[in-house]
């Protein structure tokens, strides 16, 4: 099973890619940017990955992309990771990054857009890899500044497949946001956002409602309100679902009390990704592997999921109908 997973063609549609920074990189980057990490090695970077909580990684996580400075940085970044995803059998990403987090540490917009772009190309020429590129606002700043950020992007919206909305959900509802995401909607962007992970059904409610999205990152809590997964079940909204990225942030005491299997079973268009592979233990591989140990899915359980990942995603019409038919022949 193992050997198949590995082969079955996986889009990844929830894919943070600073949170790809494995610690080994992050001393490299340290280095060659001349930055003093506060760790005196791998192993005890490799010790602080235990999360008690969305917060409690995201402290970490702000402070290990210090070392992300250049356009060389970037792009080393995203190849690296593009090179373990194509090694699982990924053939499609979706990469959201966070301008504003890179702003507030001098890092001017045009630095990531260039790095991440020289490895989308890169990454397509060499591993036959397509890619998407999303725009994430900071859901713990200022929707002001969201949209200062959006308004400075200009230039670039021409590479953005969508905007996004993360970081620490708690008290920071969806609707929050709601001009900065009217205004990408008459841009003509794509939306997504995260909702129901740490905050409540509510926050899927508004982020369909409001910030009218059309996939919603994490929904495991789309569960406690019975008419929301009504409404998610005839609509087909996908909800982009991080089973380890879950556990690791406790948001599920144990993998096996994962909400997914009742998820499946309410008919929802689930998909499976890994968020934050470097901190949260493993890529696309490990999180469909973790699934078949917790739930015993069957293959065809799987495929199915692969399928919905590659309906959901930002890719041509003809570079979808020739993965679906790859996952059909898995």
């Amino acid at each position: 099973m193992r050997d198949w997973l590995k082969t079955l063609p996986k889009a990844e549609l929830h894919l943070h890619i600073e949170g790809t920074l494995e610690p080994e990189l992050m001393f490299e980057l340290a280095g060659r940017n001349g930055i003093t990490l506060p760790y005196d090695s791998i192993e005890a970077v490799r010790r602080a990955y235990d999360f008690s909580d969305l917060q409690s990684f995201l402290d970490l996580y702000y402070q290990g992309m210090a070392v992300l400075r250049t356009a060389d940085d970037f792009r080393d970044l995203a190849m690296a990771y593009f090179r373990r995803a194509h090694a699982e059998g990924v053939v499609h990403v979706e990469l959201m990054f966070d301008p504003q987090a890179h702003l507030a540490r001098g890092v001017a917009l045009a630095v990531p857009f260039e790095g991440l772009q020289r490895a989308m190309r890169q990454a397509e020429r060499e591993l036959g890899l397509s890619t998407a590129l999303i725009l994430s606002f900071l859901r713990d700043r200022p929707a002001e500044e969201a949209m200062a950020v959006l308004d400075q992007a200009g230039d670039y919206l021409a590479v953005v497949d969508a905007v996004g909305l993360d970081s620490a959900e708690r008290g920071n509802p969806p609707e929050k946001f709601a001009a900065v995401f009217a205004r990408a909607r008459d841009l003509g962007l794509p939306r997504v956002a995260h909702a129901g992970e740490e905050g409540p059904a509510d926050y899927v409610r508004q982020a369909l409602d409001v910030l009218d999205v059309c996939r919603i990152d994490h929904g495991v809590r789309s569960l406690e309100d019975p008419a929301l997964v009504e409404r998610l079940r005839e609509s087909r909204v996908p909800l982009t679902v991080c089973p380890l990225s879950n556990l690791r942030l406790k948001v599920v005491d144990t993998l096996e009390a994962h909400p997914l299997p009742a998820m499946l079973d309410a008919g929802l268009n689930l998909t499976l990704n890994s968020d934050d592979p470097a901190y949260f233990g493993g890529g696309m591989l490990e999180n469909f592997l973790a699934c078949r140990q917790a739930f015993g899915w069957d293959r065809e359980t799987f495929r199915r999921l692969a399928r919905n990942a590659v309906e959901a995603a930002f890719m041509t019409p003809a570079r979808r109908e020739m993965l679906l038919a790859r996952i059909d022949a898995a």
